[in-house]
């Protein structure tokens, strides 16, 4: 009787490891992200600070779904384009990491569309995507 509770449970260990195997498990979220461009100061989170920004001047404003009341200030994602209207758009290859320095519904310029989950700055948008479009899906990860 111990020998076939050790067998069924080697048996289910062996399972469990082949699921884990074909199964790929993302910890990624998906959204909508555009584009902004000058004038960045004042932002909401750091008011005239230049030094806010960081030198490759991939930064970003949390759109509503990740403001989080102000706590995703200073907070760093890494995001990647996965799908646009137009064919050709993403740079699949590129992933970015972004740093939080705005809140999307108070930015001193105008985003490319509204309402977006992320609204990264012209450069980290044209890093990832064809900076002609307005538009993009991502995948973004903390």
């Amino acid at each position: 009787m111990l020998i076939r509770i050790r067998q069924a449970l080697q048996w289910l260990s062996f399972l469990l490891f082949i699921s884990q195997l074909i199964c790929n498990t993302s910890f990624a979220d998906v959204g909508t992200a555009a584009r902004y461009g000058p004038p960045f100061l004042p932002t909401t989170c750091y008011g005239n600070d230049p030094t806010q920004f960081p030198s490759s001047n991939l930064f970003a404003a949390a759109g509503d779904g990740i403001w989080d009341n102000g706590a995703s200030c200073g907070r760093q994602y890494l995001v990647r384009c996965i799908s646009a209207s137009e064919p050709g758009t993403c740079e699949p290859e590129q992933t970015i990491q972004i740093r939080i320095v705005d809140y999307a519904l108070q930015l001193e310029s105008t985003p490319s569309v509204s309402g977006t989950t992320i609204v990264l700055s012209e450069t980290a948008f044209g890093t990832i995507a064809n900076s002609t479009a307005t538009l993009i899906n991502v995948e973004f990860q903390q």
